[in-house]
């Protein structure tokens, strides 16, 4: 019957008004929830067969729920180094605990990347997802797999420990005075002879023989754990021009293992141009085996001489020494900077991640240590995601298979530190489509009214 077929359209009509309310009332609410999606919910009419020629039957209408995932919502400025957007394609691997993590437990893919350090050192986003990312090893690599989630594991920034880097170059800029007067001891200098060094002379001033100049450099060995190391000069007498005897020890002499005791690590001429500029002619400039790259060598504690001192228990050091900006002019010796590489053990004070996804310990010694790297999943059909709690997302046959990708690579969108992505919610049109069903809920209402009234009509006929 045409009327009941009226009636029943318009409880459809109800149904699907209801739907679209609800789905308004969900982005409503999210408007301030980060990188939150909107949904939309579409209508379909339902057709009937119309059995009887000059009749009509209606069939109503549908609802048909639609989902703007792969939407790019606005990417916002944020005060914390840890809150994360992402500028393109892609969703930050997520998981719902952070430690002991199996090959069992639920990933789930998201774009709240509002991240933030828990008690426990893990990044965790406001719902309360742990950030997953592929870890360095100890030789700085890592294990990439597009399609195994299982070689990504949570990302903690406390469970590190200290943070030592040994000192691997030192820069020396210095000016040697080339008109520096011989020494008068000049005649007592054997450097291969203890008691008559330079070293000897640091180690016991009634001993050896005075540097005309002295540059001291601190240096940090495999343990942390900071020494002095001097590069003493005597000008060479005539007709030796442009030459300086020169030596390499440490201050105090205890800290090496030589072969007198006096801690000297190495011994020859330092030669230099006519323009001032050093000479790195190996037959002149003897110092160093290679004068084109100086090179302090100290094996480790209990090795061949010269070593470490063997109470020190540290492993070998190779110390490159930048004398670009050694020169000998014709004005005062003086030391302009002595810049070491190394750092002393420190503590983690803070995280940083870079538009790479490189998650990076930033300890207290100025000290940055590489965790691990962010992977972004990326989906042929973003929209076909199921959405879960948290603002997060399941793959399903209709998003087709994931695929973790570096950001910035192939078609992987690049991580924006320091931001948020908004929500696509955009309150002016919502608020438009709030009165429109409101008003086609009520017209709906309105055909139940209407066909209730013509149903009694016909039951009135009888009396």
């Amino acid at each position: 019957m045409s009327i009941n077929s009226a009636m029943l359209a318009g409880v459809s009509g109800l149904i699907t008004n209801s739907s679209s309310l609800a789905a308004i009332s969900d982005n409503i609410a999210n408007v301030n929830t980060t990188a939150y999606k909107r949904n939309q919910v579409n209508f379909a009419n339902v057709v009937t067969a119309q059995a009887v020629k000059g009749r009509y039957s209606s069939g109503g209408v549908q609802a048909v729920t639609r989902q703007f995932i792969g939407q790019q919502g606005l990417i916002q400025s944020a005060s914390s180094a840890t809150d994360l957007g992402i500028s393109g394609d892609g969703f930050f691997v997520v998981s719902t605990k952070g430690a002991n993590l199996t090959p069992a437990d639920t990933r789930v893919f998201t774009r709240s990347g509002s991240f933030s350090v828990d008690e426990d050192g893990y990044l965790v986003n406001d719902a309360g997802l742990y950030l997953q990312g592929w870890h360095y090893k100890d030789d700085g690599s890592i294990d990439i797999s597009p399609s195994d989630l299982t070689k990504m594991k949570s990302i903690n920034i406390r469970d590190l420990g200290g943070a030592v880097k040994a000192s691997s170059n030192v820069i020396i800029n210095a000016n040697l005075n080339k008109n520096q007067a011989v020494s008068a001891d000049i005649a007592a200098y054997d450097a291969a002879v203890a008691g008559s060094r330079m070293a000897s002379y640091a180690d016991d001033p009634l001993t050896g023989v005075k540097p005309d100049f002295t540059i001291e450099m601190n240096v940090v060995d495999s343990a942390g754990g900071t020494h002095r190391i001097a590069m003493a000069f005597l000008k060479a007498d005539a007709p030796a021009v442009n030459t300086w005897h020169a030596e390499i020890y440490s201050i105090p002499a205890g800290d090496v293992d030589s072969a007198d005791n006096d801690g000297l690590i190495m011994s020859g001429n330092v030669a230099f141009n006519p323009d001032g500029t050093m000479d790195l002619d190996p037959l002149n400039t003897t110092l160093f085996a290679d004068p084109a790259n100086p090179l302090i060598a100290l094996d480790a504690s209990g090795g061949a001489q010269p070593a470490w001192a063997a109470n020190l228990g540290i492993e070998a050091s190779n110390i490159t020494l930048d004398l670009a900006r050694l020169t000998q002019y014709a004005s005062s010796s003086v030391v302009n900077s002595v810049n070491p590489d190394g750092a002393t053990v420190g503590t983690v004070v803070g995280v940083q991640v870079g538009e790479d996804g490189v998650v990076s310990a930033v300890f207290d010694n100025s000290e940055i240590r590489k965790i691990a790297m962010i992977g972004l999943a990326t989906f042929p059909n973003p929209d076909g995601l199921q959405p879960v709690s948290g603002n997060a997302y399941r793959a399903t046959i209709k998003s087709g298979e994931f695929a973790v990708k570096q950001p910035g690579t192939g078609g992987a969108g690049a991580i924006a530190p320091s931001t948020l992505e908004a929500s696509t919610v955009d309150l002016s049109s919502e608020f438009t489509g709030l009165i429109t069903t409101q008003k086609a809920y009520s017209a709906c209402s309105k055909i139940i009214t209407t066909a209730d009234q013509m149903l009694d009509e016909l039951i009135n006929i009888k009396r």
